[in-house]
C-alpha cells in the first residue's frame, strides 16, 4: 500500500514539536536554576496584563526567564494541538473527526480566555472557567491514557492524550504560581518529561521508519537485554522526579562536596553535626537550614545516579557481545550509555560549580534526553521482539517463525 503523502512530513513536524517540549523544559530548569519561579506573581495575568502583551521593560532579571517560559509553553501548547487535530483529522471519519476537532475547539477557546486583569495574584483571581478546566484535565488525561492501552497505542490516541496533557501541564504550572505551591513544581516537572517522551513517541509511530520495522529485525539472544532497556528507563523516570522534588526542596546543595559527603562516605546528620554545617554555610539565599531530610535527598539522587550508571555500564557490556554488537538496538545502547555517563558527570559538576545556572540546566535537559532514548529503545524492541513484548505484531510473530521465513523465502503465513 503506498504512503499517504504526508507521511515525511507529519514526523518531522512531530519531531519539531518534540524539539521545541524540549526547549521548554530546558528554559523551565533555567526558571529553577535562576530561582526565578515566582519572579511573576500573578497568573494567568503578567503583572496584570495579558500573558502576550507585557510590556518589554518588564523583560529583567528573573521576570525574563519566568515569562519566556510561560510565553514557549503557550508556543508549545499550540504546535500540540495543531499535531493533534492533524492526526485525528487523518486517522478518522465522519461524526467521530467532528466530535474530536470540536472537543478541541472547545478546550482551546476555554484556555484562550485569560479573564479581566489583576495583579495581586492568588487563586481568587484565577477565573472559574480556569478552575474547571484544572478539575476536567486530569479526567481527560487519563481516559486519553486508557484508550490508548487499549488501542495498543493508536495515534490518533497518543495524539489526542497529548493534546490532554498540554492543557494539563500549562495548568499546573499557573497553579504553581496561583497557590504559590512547591510540592506543584514537581508534578508540572514530572508530567513535563512523560509529555516530551509521548510527542517523540507519536514522531517515532508516524515515521516511515516505524513501519518498515518488522519482525524479520529480531535478534537472538536478545530477551534479557530488552528487559534491562525498560527496567532502567523506569529507574531515569523515578531518578528525575527524584531531582525535580530535591530542586523544589532547594536541596542541591545540601551536601555542598563530591564525591564526598561533608568529608565522609555518608554524611552525620546529628544535630551537632547539622548544627556545624548550617554554622558555616554560604549559600543562604533560602534562610531555612540544612535538615537531615534535605541531606538524605540529596544523597538518595545521587545513590540512584550511582544505580543507573552501573547498569547502564552493565547494558553497554552486553552490547559488545558479538551476537548483539551489529544490531541497531546494540548501537542504541552504547550511545545511550554515552549520555548518562554524560548526565553523571554534569550532575557532579552541578555540585562543583555550587549550582551554575548553565550546568545545572544542561543536566536537566540531557536527563530528559536520556529517558526519550530509554523509552523509544523499550518500545521499538518491544516490536521487533514480539515473543514476550506484544506490541501491534501479529500474535503467531516468533522467534521460530523468523528463523523460517530467512530459511525459505517461499514460505509464507496465512
Amino acid at each position: 500500500m503506498s504512503q499517504p503523502s504526508h507521511s515525511q512530513s507529519l514526523p518531522r513536524y512531530a519531531w519539531f514539536v518534540a524539539v521545541a517540549t524540549l526547549c521548554l523544559i530546558g528554559l523551565g530548569g533555567m526558571v529553577t536554576s535562576k530561582e526565578a519561579g515566582m519572579a511573576v506573581p500573578d497568573w494567568p495575568t503578567s503583572y496584570g496584563y495579558n500573558m502576550f502583551a507585557l510590556p518589554f521593560s518588564y523583560w529583567i532579571g528573573g521576570i525574563f526567564f519566568e515569562h519566556s517560559h510561560r510565553l514557549l509553553g503557550a508556543f508549545v501548547g499550540l504546535l500540540t494541538t495543531i499535531l493533534a487535530a492533524w492526526i485525528w483529522g487523518r486517522e478518522t471519519e465522519g461524526r467521530v473527526k467532528w466530535i474530536g476537532w470540536l472537543l478541541i475547539m472547545v478546550l482551546v477557546a476555554m484556555l484562550g480566555h485569560r479573564g479581566s486583569a489583576s495583579s495581586d495574584g492568588g487563586p481568587a483571581n484565577v477565573p472559574a472557567h480556569l478552575k474547571v478546566l484544572a478539575g476536567i484535565m486530569p479526567i481527560l488525561t487519563l481516559f486519553g491514557v486508557v484508550q490508548c492501552l487499549q488501542t495498543k497505542g493508536s495515534v490518533r490516541w497518543l495524539a489526542l492524550t497529548a493534546f490532554f496533557a498540554v492543557i494539563f501541564q500549562g495548568l499546573l504550572g499557573g497553579f504553581r504560581v496561583a497557590l504559590f505551591a512547591e510540592e506543584i513544581g514537581v508534578f508540572h516537572a514530572a508530567l513535563a518529561q512523560a509529555f516530551l517522551t509521548l510527542i517523540c513517541f507519536i514522531a517515532l509511530r508516524s515515521s516511515r521508519w516505524w513501519q518498515d520495522l518488522r519482525e524479520d529485525d529480531w535478534h537472538e539472544g536478545f530477551a534479557s537485554f530488552r528487559g534491562l532497556f525498560a527496567f532502567l528507563t523506569v529507574l531515569i523516570f523515578a531518578q528525575l522526579i527524584l531531582g525535580a522534588v530535591m530542586r523544589h526542596q532547594h536541596a542541591g546543595l545540601a551536601v555542598p562536596d563530591f564525591p564526598l559527603a561533608y568529608g565522609a562516605a555518608w554524611p552525620d546528620t546529628s544535630p551537632t553535626a547539622l548544627a556545624a554545617i548550617n554554622a558555616r554555610r554560604t549559600d543562604t539565599f533560602y534562610d531555612e537550614p540544612i535538615t537531615p531530610f534535605l541531606i538524605h535527598l540529596h544523597m538518595a539522587h545521587r545513590v540512584g545516579a550511582f544505580l543507573i550508571f552501573t547498569l547502564a555500564a552493565v547494558m553497554a557490556w552486553q552490547a559488545l557481545n558479538p551476537r548483539r554488537k551489529y544490531s541497531f538496538l546494540s548501537k542504541f545502547a552504547l550511545t545511550w550509555f554515552g549520555m548518562i555517563a554524560l548526565q553523571a558527570l554534569l550532575g557532579a559538576t552541578t555540585v562543583w560549580t555550587k549550582k551554575a545556572a548553565d550546568i545545572a540546566t544542561l543536566h536537566v535537559v540531557l536527563g530528559a534526553g536520556c529517558l526519550v532514548v530509554g523509552s523509544l529503545v523499550t518500545v521499538v524492541a518491544a516490536r521487533v521482539c514480539p515473543e514476550t513484548l506484544q506490541f501491534e505484531l501479529p500474535a503467531t510473530a516468533s522467534p521460530a517463525t523468523v528463523t523460517e521465513r530467512h530459511a525459505s523465502p517461499e514460505a509464507t503465513t496465512v
